[in-house]
């Protein structure tokens, strides 16, 4: 097999699996809306989906571990299929009301999140077996990560809005796992890693540790490291408040604004489409970038102007010029932020790492709809769009007051030695 050969597999797959994915991000939330015109009932909806994802990516990691990967990978997409499926066959026989939507949302979480780390958790293999390096595999994946966000997002709102509604529209999401999940049978290895005669650490024991051990292990290793600590607490707390803002803010911003589900779409398309250069430019030269300043100034314009627009209710050509420039400075953040975190943690430990890493960050996601619900029944939508704009603000500021999160600049060894940059 070329050696570019597994990459081209991941990458194919996450398209079909991201694509899809965002395409329910907009139906699920758009069909909550308008059947019971609740943003407090829309927010449940996606909190019930995001907490067990959460959960369930975290408490994944050393299954990833030990079984591998691949496996896990095939296994959640596969079941995702069936799962998705039932929406609209439930939508097509009238049977699809929200004690019938709320399980199914909470399945597809259960199974998204061990899915997604485990693709996460392969690409470290990848990029060694391609021998380049980590900036660029992340920065190429981020691109096709956002082209697959832009595809879904501005098909979803065309399918939605124009042709089948938003229940039949999963059918679509339900075509993607099932692509996501034969490319990843077909086109990628099985890389299952060998057992290390003691932990990473060289403390453990040679007989195999129990699942709770490598879950500990796992939670240790990243609670002793205050890089990842730092990058944690931020990107939580600005995902809680993405989640209110395209959950809930968002799709009511556009309903009272006399629009469809078709703008809607295609501003999450123009925010997903114009990241695809930032995450392009980061993948070509990504290893020489300054991570920090690049980090931070991506950030700051990623944030508080795309709020303060909305709030404002400005003119559709500045809320798209605003949700390009948010976009495209997007598009470096991803490929930057799992370049560091790779670099910190040591081979043996990836698996569980990266999932109990990336479902921390995703810890606050599940009660950021609910959050935007809430906001918008109390002091109204202005109001929450602009409190939610400058708390993601502090948020963005809050880490660089903090001496340790200077060692973002500093890549770290497998063995979790200094070493220089590529």
């Amino acid at each position: 097999m070329r050696k570019g050969g597994p990459f081209l597999a991941l990458a194919a797959a996450e398209t079909c699996s991201l694509s899809g994915t965002r395409l329910s991000t907009i139906a699920i939330p758009w069909l909550v809306l308008s059947t019971t015109g609740s943003p407090v009932l829309t927010g449940l909806t996606a909190m019930l989906e995001m907490l067990p994802y959460v959960v369930a990516k975290a408490l994944g990691g050393p299954l990833i571990d030990r079984v591998g990967a691949k496996r896990i990978a095939i296994a959640c997409d596969t079941a995702s299929v069936a799962v998705v499926g039932l929406v609209p066959l439930l939508d097509f026989f009238g049977l699809l009301g929200m004690p019938a939507l709320l399980p199914i949302v909470f399945a597809m979480g259960v199974l998204r999140g061990p899915s997604d780390a485990a693709k996460q958790a392969m690409v470290p293999d990848i990029a060694r077996l391609a021998n380049v390096p980590l900036e660029r595999v992340t920065g190429v994946a981020s691109a096709i990560e956002r082209l697959a966000s832009t595809a879904g997002a501005a098909g979803a709102g065309a399918l939605i809005g124009l042709i089948v509604g938003p229940g039949q529209a999963l059918l679509v999401n339900a075509a993607t796992f099932a692509a996501a999940a034969l490319i990843v049978a077909v086109g990628i290895p099985s890389m299952q890693r060998k057992p290390q005669p003691s932990g990473a650490s060289g403390a453990r024991p040679a007989e195999r540790a129990s699942y709770l051990d490598d879950l500990g292990e796992g939670w240790r290793f990243l609670r002793g490291d205050a890089v990842l600590v730092s990058i944690v607490a931020m990107v939580a707390i600005t995902n809680l408040l993405d989640q209110a803002y395209h959950a809930v803010l968002l799709p009511v911003w556009t309903r009272e604004s006399s629009h469809g589900p078709e703008l809607l779409g295609a501003m999450f398309a123009a925010f997903a489409g114009a990241s695809i250069a930032g995450a392009a430019i980061t993948a070509v030269i990504g290893e020489r970038m300054p991570r920090l300043i690049v980090y931070t100034v991506a950030f700051l314009l990623t944030g508080f102007p795309r709020f303060l627009v909305t709030a404002l209710d400005a003119p559709l050509g500045l809320v798209f010029t605003t949700l390009a420039i948010a976009g495209f400075a997007s598009g470096f953040l991803n490929p930057i932020l799992a370049a560091v975190i790779f670099e910190r943690i040591p081979k043996p430990l990836t698996g569980r790492v990266i999932a109990m890493n990336t479902a921390l960050c995703f810890a606050l996601i599940p009660f950021g709809g609910l959050l935007g619900g809430a906001l918008i029944s109390t002091i109204g939508l202005a109001a929450a769009l602009l409190l939610t704009g400058f708390a993601y603000l502090v948020a963005t500021l809050l880490p660089l007051a903090l001496k340790s999160f200077r060692g973002f600049d500093r890549a770290v060894a497998d063995a979790g030695a200094s070493v220089s940059r590529r």
